[in-house]
């Protein structure tokens, strides 16, 4: 019996991707891109659609850090039926707008049957910041982690959570031009790299899935929306894709003495990875272009940074689309050289 066909599929968050830049526009891709994989490895910026969500049966949901330790071989994947999901709401959060949050758990239980367990405020207002660096690439902070950690904490040892979503209140400064060119379609998401801060912390510390869902001020509807940014303005909250994404996240696997369970998958599994071609320099990718897998990066998903493989003596296989990538897949799952499916 041959082992499943398992790929990685990495679009880093907050670096403009073309394909990838904008709450969920990667769904179609990732949903395709399964069809050619028995398992499909990808994160929660690929995957999360604000109000918007797609369940992809053989997807992988796993956050940006323990991707990274996984491809490092330190932590393997364990998949699950489902977890037991705690949410942590920022103490900044608008009494109106928290409402709205807390009706959204409400009805993913009611509705979807999740199992979210229990939903804390954090004990002060943790203190987003973001901003953008001179190369355009979003950049964030928060001002109070310790605030994060005690909510975690209490979730993780009193309620036994096996998974946390985030809210964090994130200022309404982005509603300015920054906000209003992401809208039109032109510009890089203002709160991913705030987003990426939240949920490394909490993973390296508690070892359980985590994703986050930004808080922000209702706008009023715009006429020339970019179809792009349309599931971002459609709902008062970025909660559904979360809570959905984070009830079968795998568990992380952090001892070598669990590496017997059948089913949980080790980075010696992984067939292929796939990359925006000038977004190779992440340790993922750097840890895996160390091992025998195919690495496929994609021109066609241009980025605000230029990192390609070729700079990093990183040996790839380049094409231009994703539709292209996608046959290099079928041809290597197949056995089959792509090379001899072209002719001069």
């Amino acid at each position: 019996m041959e082992r499943p066909y398992t790929a990685v599929l990495i679009i880093p968050t907050g670096i403009g991707a073309t394909i990838g830049g904008y709450a969920g526009d990667a769904i179609p891709l990732a949903r395709v891109m399964s069809q050619v994989c028995d398992r499909l490895i990808t994160h929660p910026n690929v995957l999360n659609g604000a109000s918007l969500y797609w369940n992809i049966s053989n997807s992988y949901y796993v956050e940006g850090y323990g991707l990274d330790k996984f491809a490092s071989g330190e932590w393997g994947l364990r998949p699950v039926r489902s977890n037991r999901i705690g949410v942590i709401l920022d103490k900044a959060i608008e009494p109106d707008l928290m409402l709205r949050h807390l009706q959204t758990v409400d009805g993913a239980r009611a509705t979807l049957g999740l199992n979210i367990v229990d939903s804390i405020v954090t004990d002060t207002s943790l203190g987003v910041e973001i901003g953008v660096s001179a190369s355009g690439v979003s950049w964030g902070t928060i001002c109070n982690p310790d605030s994060l950690l005690r909510a975690a904490a209490k979730l993780v040892t009193t309620e036994k959570v096996e998974a946390i979503a985030v809210v964090g209140r994130f200022p309404d400064s982005i509603e300015g031009e920054r906000g209003e060119k992401y809208r039109q379609g032109k510009g890089v998401d203002p709160v991913a790299g705030a987003e990426a801060v939240i949920s490394h912390l909490l993973v390296r510390t508690f070892k359980i899935p985590c994703a986050h869902a930004p808080a922000l001020a209702t706008s009023p509807p715009e006429l020339d929306l970019s179809p792009l940014a349309a599931a971002e303005e459609i709902g008062y909250t970025y909660m559904p894709s979360v809570l959905v994404g984070l009830s079968r996240a795998p568990q992380f696997i952090t001892s070598e003495k669990n590496k017997s369970l059948p089913g949980d998958i080790w980075v010696e599994e992984i067939d292929a990875v796939i990359s925006p071609a000038g977004a190779c320099g992440s340790s993922l990718l750097m840890s895996l272009s160390q091992k025998q897998c195919q690495i496929v990066t994609v021109t066609g998903n241009e980025t605000l940074i230029t990192v390609p493989a070729a700079s990093l003596g990183i040996k790839a296989t380049q094409v231009s689309s994703y539709l292209e990538a996608i046959g290099v897949l079928a041809a290597h799952k197949a056995g089959v050289d792509p090379q001899a499916l072209l002719r001069e």
